[in-house]
C-alpha cells in the first residue's frame, strides 16, 4: 500500500491524499471514507472530504458504493459543495437525486451557482422540477425558471447571472468602491459590463483596464464598444466556436432586445467541447452519446444492439456480392483467401476519410464553398494510394502464390477500392449532413458497406473477367 497522507484542507495538500500516482482516487482514501459514512461519523468525513475540489468530490461519488452516495451528502449537509453533481456521470447523478430528499435539494441548489443550478435541474422530470423550484426564494426561482425555458443546449442554459453591471456615468473610482463594499458579488469574474437604464450592453472593461486608469476617468472613456457578445437562443456548439476563434475567456449573453441577461467563462466552454468531443468519437463507433461507463450491463447492451444490427445486415448485403461468385470462389482459392484484404484495406482508408470530414463538418471548415475542393483532394489521394498499396499488395500475392495474374487483379482491384473508399468517406458524410442526419452517428455503417461491397465487388469481377479473357 502507498504511503498515503490524510491533510485536511485544499491549502495543505488534500487533493494530493485524494489521488494515486495515475490521478484516481486513492483505495485507501475511498475505504476511509466508506468506514466513516459507515459509522455515520460526520465530523470525520467532512475532515476527510470538504477540502477536495469539487471535481475531485465527483470522482469520489463514482467511487463509493451505491447506497453511500447520498448517505454522504447527507452527513455532510450544507458541507458538500453541490456543484460536484454537475462532475459525475449522468446515471450516477440521476442516482443520488432519486435518493435525497427535497430539502436537501433546495439548499444545495440554492448554493449552487446559476449554470450548475440549471444543469442539475434539467436533468430531472419536470414533477421534481416543479417541487423544487416552488421551495427556492421567488428571485432563485424566477431566475432558474426563465432559463429553463430556454432551449436544451442553448448559450441561455450555460451562462451565470451573477454578474457586474454599471452606468458609463461613473468613475473608476466609484467602481472600484462599488467592488469593495458590496458583499453578494460573483465568485470569480473578469470584467464590468456597461449598461444603459434599459440594461442593454454598450460594452464592456476588463479588470486589468480598470485597476490601471486614472481614479476620476469614466467608465464610457474605458469602455470596450465592440465587445463580441452571444445570443441567448445560440447552440452552445455555436458559442464554443466563438471563444475558440477569438480566444475568448468569457462573454456577455443579451437576449433579442440586446439586453445583458448573463455571462458565459471558459470553463462552460471547455464543458461543452468536451462533450461534443465525447458525442462525436462515440457516434463514430455507433455508441449513444449518453452511455457511461457507469451504465447497467442492460442498458449497455440495448443502447448498443440497434446498430450492430444494422451492421449485421449490411454484412449480409456484402456477403450476397460473395455468393454471385461462388463458382470462381470453388475454382480458385486463392480469391477466397485475398477478397478479405481488399474489402479490409478499403474500410481502413474510408474510416480515415470520413473520420477528418465528420470533425470537419462538426467544425463548420467544412461546407459548400469548398466541398468539391476537399473532394478531390481526398479522391486523388484514395488514388495515390491505391495505385502504391496496388503495387505493394501485387507484388506480394504474386510471390505467395506463384501467379503473375493474381497479381495484377488485385492490384486493379485495391486501387478501385482505395478510390471508392475516399469517396464514400467524404460523399456520404456531406450527403447525411444535406439531409439534415448527424454524420457521426451514421456514417460508419454506410462506409463500411461501400467499402465491403466495392471491394468483394470489383476484386472478383476483376478475376472473372481476366481469367476468362486469357
Amino acid at each position: 500500500m502507498s504511503d498515503v497522507r490524510y491533510p485536511l484542507t485544499e491549502e495543505t495538500g488534500s487533493a494530493e491524499a485524494f489521488h494515486d500516482g495515475d490521478g484516481a482516487p486513492d483505495p485507501s482514501f475511498v475505504a476511509r471514507v466508506e468506514s466513516a459514512i459507515a459509522a455515520n461519523d460526520a465530523a470525520d468525513l467532512a475532515d476527510l472530504v470538504e477540502g477536495l475540489h469539487e471535481a475531485d468530490q465527483g470522482s469520489l461519488l463514482e467511487a463509493l458504493d451505491h447506497d453511500s452516495r447520498p448517505k454522504l451528502i447527507e452527513l455532510l449537509g450544507s458541507r458538500f459543495d453541490f456543484a460536484a453533481l454537475t462532475e459525475v456521470d449522468d446515471s450516477v447523478r440521476e442516482d443520488i437525486l432519486e435518493e435525497l430528499d427535497t430539502d436537501t435539494l433546495v439548499e444545495g441548489v440554492r448554493e449552487m451557482e446559476s449554470d450548475d443550478a440549471l444543469y442539475l435541474l434539467e436533468g430531472l422530470d419536470e414533477e421534481d422540477q416543479a417541487e423544487i423550484l416552488d421551495a427556492l426564494p421567488a428571485i432563485d426561482r424566477a431566475q432558474l425558471q426563465k432559463g429553463l425555458d430556454y432551449k436544451e443546449g442553448s448559450a441561455a442554459r450555460l451562462m451565470q447571472t451573477d454578474l457586474i453591471a454599471v452606468p458609463p456615468f461613473w468613475t473608476v473610482g466609484q467602481v472600484i468602491d462599488h467592488l469593495s463594499e458590496t458583499v453578494d458579488l460573483p465568485d470569480s469574474f473578469f470584467e464590468i459590463f456597461v449598461v444603459d437604464p434599459g440594461y442593454h450592453l454598450l460594452g464592456n472593461v476588463f479588470l486589468d483596464r480598470l485597476v490601471r486608469a486614472n481614479r476620476y476617468a469614466s467608465i464610457e472613456s474605458l469602455m470596450n464598444a465592440d465587445r463580441r457578445r452571444v445570443r441567448a437562443g445560440d447552440e452552445q456548439e455555436d458559442v464554443a466556436r466563438l471563444f475558440q476563434r477569438y480566444n475568448l475567456v468569457s462573454a456577455p449573453v443579451v437576449d433579442d432586445a440586446g439586453r445583458l441577461i448573463g455571462v458565459i467563462t471558459i470553463d462552460d466552454i471547455v464543458d461543452v467541447m468536451q462533450e461534443e468531443a465525447d458525442d462525436e468519437i462515440k457516434a463514430l463507433g455507433g455508441v449513444k452519446s449518453d452511455e457511461e461507463l457507469s451504465d447497467s450491463i442492460f442498458s449497455t447492451t440495448r443502447n448498443r444492439f440497434g446498430w450492430l444490427f444494422v451492421n449485421l445486415l449490411t454484412a449480409f448485403l456484402a456477403s450476397g456480392v460473395l455468393g454471385l461468385f461462388e463458382a470462381e470462389l470453388s475454382k480458385m482459392v486463392a480469391l477466397a483467401v485475398l477478397a478479405p484484404i481488399v474489402a479490409s484495406q478499403g474500410g481502413n482508408a474510408a474510416t480515415q476519410t470520413m473520420t477528418v470530414a465528420v470533425r470537419a463538418l462538426a467544425t463548420r471548415e467544412l461546407g459548400p464553398a469548398n466541398a468539391f475542393r476537399i473532394t478531390f483532394r481526398e479522391t486523388a489521394a484514395g488514388l495515390l494510394n491505391g495505385l502504391a498499396f496496388g503495387l505493394i499488395t501485387g507484388l506480394m500475392a504474386t510471390l505467395w502464390f506463384q501467379d503473375w495474374n493474381i497479381g495484377v487483379v488485385i492490384a486493379l482491384a485495391m486501387t478501385v477500392n482505395l478510390v471508392a473508399g475516399a469517396l464514400g468517406g467524404i460523399l456520404i458524410p456531406l450527403g447525411l449532413e444535406r439531409f439534415r442526419t448527424d454524420p457521426a452517428v451514421s456514417s460508419g455503417v454506410f462506409v463500411t458497406t461501400i467499402t465491403d461491397v466495392v471491394g468483394f465487388f470489383s476484386f472478383l469481377g476483376i478475376a472473372t473477367l481476366w481469367f476468362n479473357l486469357r
